[in-house]
């Protein structure tokens, strides 16, 4: 004796099948449209991006700081050679100094920080000019040089760097 399905599951089964088709043909056929799918993998390309920029940074650990440390070299870095550096690596090319790289990109605000965005802060004797640069690592962490210590890692809420933060931007 065969097995036979009643007609209403028959009907719902390709109904299903054909939703489904659907739903598949036109997500290969459209991938240009902005949809939720497409803003959620963005997002996930630049966090996995924002994580190899944390990668490559931390590499560097210790490296000495030398302000006007010669661009595309390894020996010492000042903040904006160490991010010029870094971000060149997985393809973004950014101007040479903190100030020029605080235009690229889009701005982001401070409570919307992710791994990989630029943060820009002035410095002692020139408040509310930027003069340094530094790369969200998350869970409040900077990877940056500045002084003694080189490249290294701090907490954008310390009072020094908290009291100059003054913008982020977000290249990924």
């Amino acid at each position: 004796m065969k097995n036979q399905q009643p007609t209403w599951y028959k009907k719902l089964v390709i109904a299903a099948l054909t939703v489904s088709i659907g739903l598949s043909a036109g997500m290969v056929s459209a991938p240009h449209q902005a949809g939720a799918a497409e803003a959620i993998d963005a997002s996930i390309t630049a966090t996995s991006r924002g994580s190899q920029v944390i990668s490559i940074g931390k590499n560097y650990l210790g490296r000495p700081y030398q302000f006007g440390a010669k661009a595309g070299q390894t020996r010492t870095f000042d903040c904006s050679s160490f991010t010029q550096y870094v971000f060149k690596r997985v393809g973004v090319n950014l101007p040479r100094t903190s100030k020029q790289q605080s235009h690229v990109g889009s701005y982001v605000s401070r409570s919307n920080l992710r791994t990989g965005d630029l943060v820009f802060f002035s410095i002692p004797g020139k408040p509310g000019v930027i003069n340094h640069v530094a790369i969200y690592m998350g869970n409040g962490n900077l990877l940056q040089t500045y002084g003694a210590g080189g490249v290294r890692i701090t907490n954008i809420n310390s009072g020094t760097w908290s009291s100059r933060y003054m913008t982020a931007r977000r290249v990924l």
